[in-house]
């Protein structure tokens, strides 16, 4: 990696190792000793935030003038009905906090048994995540907990923080490449819920490209990682419904893996995502990622995939 960003590297691994600890914490005292009902999102709730408070407050210490596009917002913490909730977010960002240093961090990253915060600090760091976004500038994204159901379910989830950068980095080491696919090899990575994507659009993707395979159905961005290490040939998110737009922080992290693996990202009309609109990836239509040999193809089976859909309606 190029020395301009070792320290940025070295703060952000610093900062998600830190979470990591937490939302394996929130875990296994929140979801594996505590009765859930069916809906109850509350340990994902408490995880969320109290990352992105303890996130938030290394870059606050560390890099105080980058902005964050962050999931949450602390608004319903401030208030009277937010109290049990505030507490348990305060006490978990604080026990993360002020865990004993480990090799390469550093007190004045705002870490170590004398950091222990206020009731309002972890709450303004929160909100610290309320940018919202732009062409210019030094920003970073996060999604502290990717894959509510997989979370609660103690399977696939991911931690998503990322800095866009204009210029590639390079970096020593064994680079994750993704292998050239062919029908016989190729399946689709695509989401569990069918309210994340439209799944009986993607089937019939899948047919035009002669694939055989079953689909590989995750949650989060661990779809991504899949993909990176050759793991399935195809990412495919094609939008549910009208006018709905992409978050950022649902695939800035996991674009860049598959691009470093030598994959393409696109929206479904071959175009690039657009980081730069704001907070959501505007008019860019679903996603596409796959490796550079079969990204075309794909292109043009969802093309002809929509062009079907648009003429059944007619």
């Amino acid at each position: 990696m190029s020395a301009t960003y070792a320290a940025e590297k070295q703060i952000a691994m610093a900062a998600v190792r830190r979470a990591c600890v937490l939302t394996a914490s929130v875990f296994n005292k929140l979801v594996k000793q505590e009765t859930l009902t069916k809906d109850d999102k509350s340990p994902v709730t408490v995880g969320d935030y109290s990352a992105q408070a303890v996130i938030n407050t290394i870059l606050g210490r560390t890099f105080p003038q980058d902005s964050i596009v962050g999931e949450e917002d602390s608004a319903d913490l401030r208030g009277y009905a937010g109290t049990v909730l505030r507490e348990r977010i305060v006490e978990l960002a604080n026990e993360t906090l002020t865990a004993p240093l480990v090799d390469g961090e550093k007190e004045e990253w705002g870490l170590g048994p004398s950091q222990t915060q206020t009731t309002d600090e972890p709450l303004d760091a929160i909100d610290r995540g309320n940018y919202e976004g732009s062409r210019t500038g030094r920003f970073w994204t996060l999604y502290p907990i990717d894959g509510t159901k997989g979370f609660l379910h103690g399977e696939q989830y991911a931690g998503a923080f990322q800095l866009p950068l204009d210029d590639p980095l390079s970096a020593a080491g064994t680079r994750l490449t993704i292998p050239a696919s062919t029908p016989e090899t190729l399946n689709l990575l695509e989401s569990v819920e069918k309210a994340h994507a439209k799944l009986s659009f993607n089937e019939r993707v899948a047919q035009i490209l002669g694939v055989t395979r079953p689909p590989t159905r995750m949650d989060s961005q661990a779809k991504y990682c899949s993909l990176a290490r050759g793991d399935g040939g195809v990412y495919l998110r094609m939008p549910t419904g009208v006018g709905y737009k992409e978050k950022i922080w649902d695939h800035a992290s996991g674009s860049v893996l598959v691009e470093e693996a030598g994959g393409i990202i696109s929206d479904g009309r071959g175009q690039p995502l657009d980081f730069g609109l704001g907070r959501t990836l505007g008019e860019n239509y679903g996603v596409v990622g796959a490796g550079k040999d079969v990204h075309d193809k794909v292109i043009a089976g969802v093309l002809k995939a929509k062009s079907e859909e648009d003429a059944q309606k007619l």
